[in-house]
Formats: C-alpha cells, sequence, structure tokens
C-alpha cells in the first residue's frame, strides 16, 4: 500500500465503528428484556430526567431527526409508556410525559449503566467510576471538537 495513512488499522472511525457495534452487542439483551430498542432506550433516559419533553427538545438532546423520532414516538405510546399531547398555548408543539407504566419501567432499567460499565471498565468499582468519568469527559471533549471542526467547514464553504 502506497499510503500509511490509509490501513484500515490506523483509522479512527474504524474503532469507532467496531466499538458501537460492540456496545450494542452489550446493551441488545439488557434491552429486549424490557422490550426496548436503544433509541427508545435513550428517549426514556431523558424523559427520566426531565419528566417531559417537547418534541423538538428530543430531536435535540439526542440528536435525532423529526423522521426517526416521530415513529419512536409512536411505538413508545402503542407500548403506554408514554403520552403525547399539544400543548394549547401553541398547537404546533407536541409534548411528551411518561405514564405511569414508563416510570415504573425506570426501576427496570437502572442496572444497565452499571452492566455497560461493567463491560467497558474494570470490576473495581472504585477504580471503574473514576474510569468512567474521565471517558465520559474525554468522549464530551472529542465530540464537541468534532462539531466545532465540521461547523467551521461549513461556515467556509
Amino acid at each position: 500500500m502506497a499510503y500509511d495513512q490509509l490501513l484500515l488499522s490506523n483509522q479512527l472511525c474504524f474503532r469507532f465503528y467496531a466499538l458501537e457495534r460492540e456496545l450494542m452487542a452489550a446493551y441488545r439483551p439488557l434491552l429486549d428484556h424490557l422490550g426496548l430498542t436503544y433509541a427508545q432506550y435513550i428517549t426514556l433516559l431523558y424523559l427520566w430526567e426531565h419528566e417531559k419533553a417537547t418534541v423538538g427538545e428530543l430531536c435535540t438532546a439526542l440528536s435525532l431527526d423529526t423522521g426517526t423520532m416521530s415513529p419512536l414516538l409512536k411505538r413508545l405510546e402503542s407500548a403506554h409508556l408514554i403520552e403525547r399531547h399539544r400543548l394549547p398555548s401553541d398547537e404546533r408543539t407536541v409534548e411528551v410525559l411518561l405514564t405511569k407504566k414508563g416510570w415504573e419501567l425506570e426501576q427496570k432499567a437502572v442496572s444497565i449503566p452499571s452492566h455497560i460499565a461493567t463491560c467497558l471498565l474494570s470490576n473495581d468499582r472504585d477504580e471503574q467510576g473514576r474510569k468512567y468519568v474521565e471517558l465520559r469527559q474525554m468522549l464530551d471533549q472529542t465530540l464537541e471538537q468534532l462539531k466545532q471542526t465540521r461547523k467551521e467547514r461549513e461556515e467556509g464553504r
């Protein structure tokens, strides 16, 4: 090969791709047990944290477009985990609220983060907590840097 930088083994993007596939494989049985997809799970995580949200807030927070969010919410509503309604003050805005069943699912999901952390990090709880925070901070910084670089490139066109 003429260019070492084009070797698959030198690609960061391939590492992220492989990591994402392995993470989803680790999540799959845990979420299957709850009857959820990963996108539904992160939607519920946001709602458990914020109690309610508009569709726009969910799209922004989860980096999903409305074409993905609308059918996802429809399935959660069919499963009686959420309710949707239009705001009286603005008929264009749809608000999403958890149902009693949606709130009850939170207790069943509480062990998922620690299970995933154990898969990724050390079995030592103290070390795991420290590594988890460090990894999350590093990933947050990397994501923000990528977003900023993309934004600058788009503005430079």
